[in-house]
């Protein structure tokens, strides 16, 4: 059955592109995440090793809402590695830097989450969806808060 929500056919297409490149970039942020949380060590083990859970679970309960999203407008969401690699603009990361390079490279992470959900954001506008928008707004919250929180780790 056709889908007639107000939103074209085009505008639709546009949007689930978007949000299929912040569903890889949140993607390859949680495997990143939950990597760190398995692998910190250090002095700051004990609080690096929670907070990272923390981070990653939210990561994870957010590739539902985005997904779900890429659905009801009525195109499939990328489901494979290959797909969030050719995706993604957050860097995958092999090693097992220090903890201080770990909280470096989230802060990047949710950084680039947050200027993928801001390109989408300006399509999702022009196209007048708002489950879209909200979606986005509560992902850059979420992206902006945790990259605050990472840097204040970073200062001296």
């Amino acid at each position: 059955m056709k889908v007639d929500n107000g939103i074209s056919a085009k505008d639709r297409k546009k949007l689930a592109e978007g949000l299929s490149a912040l569903l890889a970039d949140t993607y390859t942020l949680y495997l990143k995440t939950h990597n760190f949380h398995w692998n910190v060590t250090g002095p700051m083990f004990n609080s690096l090793h929670a907070m990272f859970m923390s981070q990653y679970t939210e990561l994870w309960t957010s590739l539902d809402v985005i997904a779900e999203r890429i659905r009801a407008l009525d195109h499939f969401a990328p489901g494979s590695g290959a797909q969030f690699a050719e995706l993604a603009s957050v860097r995958e990361e092999t090693g097992v830097p220090g903890w201080r390079g770990m909280v470096e490279q989230l802060v990047e992470g949710h950084d680039t989450c947050a200027r993928t959900a801001r390109k989408v954001f300006k399509v999702a506008e022009a196209a007048n969806d708002q489950p879209t928008a909200d979606l986005l707004t509560v992902r850059l919250n979420a992206h902006e808060k945790t990259a605050w929180m990472l840097r204040a780790l970073l200062k001296a």
